[in-house]
């Protein structure tokens, strides 16, 4: 069989650390340890206390409890914490999909879903969200794109690449389908929560029975390094997720699951997200103007979630190519549209400090003007 690599991944973790500016991310600037502690309002010596063995494998009760009570009817039996929100996908596709399932993706998109269907021998099925339209879907593409006999149908929402929020009829009208044909709905919601409006994009959590929902603490919460993720599904689906989490990573580490605590207790959650918000709409004004220096030459529509800003360009350039010479010639790193399966296209990372962010902007803007020819 085929292996579908995941080459943005590759990409980023092939470079992310040996750039002078890294605008391929898409989260905001990471919290330290000593700034978590200080939200939280936490003394140290409980985090120097935690002991260095095996923490419980599908996360302790009560980082559970707290992740369950962000789902109205869940409880702590509905949860597993996994190893980052990557390893929840990939659980849940291992447990749903079998070869010659019919899987449908959103696109653009993140590609691991799209990868791990395809390495799982599934028949992958595209649903297109169209510039043109805002990045929202054409409804009469969805019936299309969702068939009869579709096993898994996967979204993000807020989405990644474009930071786009779907609109309420668009959810209603996937849900719809998804209902119709009785397939299971994969809903990716790891950048709820870093809504530039500060309205919380609306969970797909409760609104069908076969509804699995992953997020984690990476992108709206500025804790990648945590490697905390979570499936929420029902009781018997998180068990057998459970036990697909045993072949894997088994479990995250004592030290991981005290912080990840500490960051969902009620009140410093909130500031968290407060702190996320505030970079968005503090670095989002630097980006549109340096967009809109280079004339007619880019297009894009304000990105509503997420560190992201999805940008297409006019000249004749391969992406690839020009993230290379820019990564080569300028020590900034980029991601191109075609690791989202859409050529033609820039994703610029903004969530970095001020600073830096138009330090990296300013040599990118050098190096883009050298190869567009202006």
């Amino acid at each position: 069989m085929t292996f579908f690599t995941f080459d943005l991944e590759r990409w980023q973790s092939t470079w992310e650390n040996r750039v002078r500016h890294n605008l391929s991310e898409s989260g905001v600037h990471p919290l330290t340890v000593r700034e978590l502690l200080g939200l939280a309002g936490a003394a140290a010596d409980p985090l120097l206390d935690v002991r260095l063995g095996y923490s419980q494998s599908n996360g302790t009760d009560l980082l559970r409890e707290r992740i369950a009570a962000l789902y109205p009817g869940a409880t702590r039996d509905y949860v597993l914490v996994t190893t980052g929100s990557s390893e929840a996908n990939f659980v849940t596709c291992w447990r749903l999909i079998e070869p010659g399932d019919k899987v449908t993706v959103l696109v653009p998109s993140y590609l691991q879903t799209n990868g791990l269907a395809r390495n799982f021998g599934a028949d992958v099925r595209e649903l297109a969200l169209r510039f043109e339209r805002a990045w929202e879907p054409d409804a009469g593409e969805i019936r299309a794109a969702i068939p009869d006999g579709t096993k898994l149908v996967v979204v993000t929402n807020p989405h990644n690449p474009s930071g786009h929020v779907l609109s309420a009829d668009a959810c209603d009208r996937i849900l719809g389908r998804v209902a119709e044909v009785g397939a299971w709905l994969l809903a990716d919601e790891v950048y709820q929560g870093a809504e530039r409006s500060g309205v919380t994009t609306r969970s797909f959590w409760g609104r069908y029975e076969r509804v699995v929902v992953v997020n984690g603490l990476s992108k709206a919460y500025g804790l990648p390094g945590l490697r905390i993720g979570w499936v929420v599904a029902d009781p018997r689906f998180a068990e057998e997720a459970w036990m697909r989490h045993d072949y894997t990573t088994i479990g995250p580490s004592g030290v991981t699951d005290h912080l990840a605590t500490l960051a969902l207790e009620p009140r410093t959650r909130t500031e968290i997200l407060a702190r996320t918000r505030r970079i968005l709409n503090e670095n989002y004004p630097v980006i549109e103007a340096w967009l809109q220096r280079f004339g007619d030459t880019f297009a894009w529509h304000p990105p509503e979630a997420g560190a992201i800003c999805f940008a297409r360009y006019r000249p004749a350039v391969s992406g690839d190519t020009l993230v290379e010479q820019i990564r080569a010639r300028h020590d900034v790193l980029l991601v191109s549209g075609e690791q989202f399966g859409t050529p033609g296209y820039i994703r610029f990372g903004m969530g970095g400090e001020q600073s830096q962010l138009e330090a990296a902007l300013a040599e990118t803007e050098r190096g883009l003007r050298r190869l567009f020819g202006d």
